[in-house]
C-alpha cells in the first residue's frame, strides 16, 4: 500500500511545489493511517489542515484502497 500512497502523492506535489511546498510520506500505518508532512510553505501555512484534509486525504482515500486518514506530523 505505501507504494501506491507514495504514487499518489505524487499527483498532488506538483500543487504545491507551485506554491513553494511539499509533501513528505513518513509512515502508512496497517490500520490505513497516512503520516505525512508538509514542508516548506506548506509547513506553516494556514490553509495546511484544508489542504491536508479536502486535498490529499481526499484522493488517497479515493485512490488507494485500504487507507482510512491522513494526518500530518
Amino acid at each position: 500500500m505505501k507504494e501506491k500512497v507514495a504514487e499518489v502523492l505524487e499527483k498532488v506535489r506538483p500543487v504545491l511545489q507551485r506554491d513553494g511546498g511539499d509533501v513528505e510520506l513518513v509512515e502508512v500505518s496497517d490500520d490505513g493511517v497516512v503520516l505525512v508532512r508538509l514542508k516548506g510553505a506548506c509547513s506553516g501555512c494556514p490553509g495546511a489542515t484544508m489542504t491536508l484534509k479536502a486535498v490529499i486525504e481526499n484522493l488517497l482515500v479515493k485512490e488507494v484502497p485500504g487507507v482510512t486518514k491522513v494526518v500530518g506530523v
